[in-house]
């Protein structure tokens, strides 16, 4: 029986790191009711850390970075940063929030192969909701610019109770705004630590139980309907996964006895480095006290106390793997495909 992460090589040690991604700062201009970096980020991750970073991922055989945060466009020097990382020979991916991205749609496509932009709504009143500011507009203008400028342009939606009835419309409009893929991801409530959130983080973002046919019925209709979406890989995840949000959404509100199950592999190909250069193996898992780098990748990947950590998830021994709603799995032939194209 396979265990909820599985190595792709059988040294524990890491030799090669294909996928890095980069927090480049903890703030953010979204007042996101899932997320808590817009109330107590402050920091953001220097360029000249970002440069001393560049020898280590060359030794590591970096190929992607993903750079993340916060949001990263808010960052002083992001367009530096990402001439910095291109001129290393890396591929770069964007997460963003789109607030800023009409401003810098043609600078965003000359740097990034990939633009992931979040997107929780399709209209101005359910996105405000969600997102904290009526921005959905300007949203939407940032991600036409950036496909208009050549951006290979995807659309990710945090699927959660205030929009779940409207997964089918998000297909349709990322279709209208040029997009190349939209994936759905389920609101992640199981985890109190994730996106900055403080100790008393509670939440009534999840479906309850009297959802759960609707999202059932809504599942149907997409697999029917969209079927051609599917099969082009416009709608990212197979009608399998999307189901998947269903028995997570039914094991949170105690419907159903456990998570659907993970296959994840992500700490043994890649790593999360943050603002201040804490190494963590995935984005639910912190690294261990002191695992910081300002350098040398390598020593921190490989230290005893990473190599124990990255060990227990391995055997299945993490809690938030079993409820992870964002597991990544590659066999060792597939990390080519990392590379964004």
């Amino acid at each position: 029986m396979s265990t909820p992460a599985q190595s792709v090589q059988a040294s524990p040690r890491l030799h090669s790191l294909p996928l890095v991604t980069l927090y480049l700062t903890e703030r953010c201009n979204s007042r996101c009711v899932t997320c808590d970096y817009w109330r107590t980020g402050r920091t953001d991750m220097s360029l000249d850390s970002v440069t001393r970073l560049l020898p280590s991922l060359a030794q590591l055989r970096t190929r992607l970075v993903l750079i993340s945060g916060g949001e990263p466009l808010i960052h002083p020097e992001w367009a530096e940063i990402a001439q910095a990382l291109r001129a290393g020979g890396l591929q770069l991916w964007l997460l963003t929030s789109g607030l800023s991205l009409a401003k810098h749609a043609r600078r965003v496509a000359q740097l990034f192969n990939s633009v992931t932009v979040s997107l929780d709504g399709t209209d101005r009143a359910t996105y405000a909701a969600i997102r904290g500011l009526d921005a959905f507009d300007n949203v939407c203008a940032g991600i036409q610019a950036c496909a208009a400028a050549g951006a290979r342009v995807g659309v990710r939606v945090t699927v959660q109770r205030s929009n779940y009835e409207q997964l089918p419309r998000f297909v349709s409009l990322a279709r209208e705004l040029g997009a190349r893929e939209v994936s759905f991801l389920a609101v992640d409530v199981a985890n109190p630590h994730a996106f900055g959130r403080s100790d008393d983080f509670t939440s009534n973002l999840a479906l309850r139980v009297e959802d759960l046919p609707v999202l059932e019925q809504i599942l149907c209709v997409m697999e029917r309907d969209l079927a051609d979406c599917f099969q082009s890989g416009f709608i990212a995840e197979s009608p399998r996964k999307l189901r998947q949000l269903h028995q997570y959404f039914a094991a949170v509100c105690g419907a159903a006895t456990a998570y659907p199950p993970v296959r994840c592999n992500a700490p043994e190909f890649s790593a999360v480095i943050g603002v201040k250069g804490d190494v963590q193996p995935c984005f639910f898992i912190s690294g261990p006290a002191g695992a910081r780098v300002a350098g040398d990748i390598d020593s921190v990947l490989n230290s005893d106390s990473m190599l124990e950590l990255r060990r227990s998830i391995r055997a299945g021994a993490r809690d938030e793997c079993t409820r992870c709603v964002c597991s990544l799995y590659r066999e060792p032939k597939d990390l080519e495909d990392l590379l964004l194209r």
